[in-house]
């Protein structure tokens, strides 16, 4: 599995790409700096439109964060900033 993040900056909303999904199920965590998760969730998406949109992060506080994606045992992690 390979992902690409729309943009690695977000503030209620981060979108992402999963280029050759092994699965067609995908676990995503953000967690912050200290490594705490802060958000989660998981969804089941068609592999024809592999676009992923997760809303709702308005509330999380400024600053650097990971998002942890995973589909079976595939796991990849990105770089994100929350901005204002």
């Amino acid at each position: 599995m390979i992902a690409k993040v729309k943009s690695a900056t977000f503030i209620d909303t981060v979108r992402f790409e999963l280029v050759a999904p092994s699965h067609n199920s995908l676990k995503a965590v953000l967690r912050d700096e200290k490594g705490s998760v802060c958000s989660q969730f998981e969804t089941i998406f068609i592999k024809e439109e592999p676009e992923i949109t997760w809303k709702g992060l308005n509330d999380l506080p400024y600053g650097v964060y990971t998002l942890e994606l995973s589909q079976g045992e595939d796991k990849i992690r990105l770089r994100l900033v929350k901005r204002v």
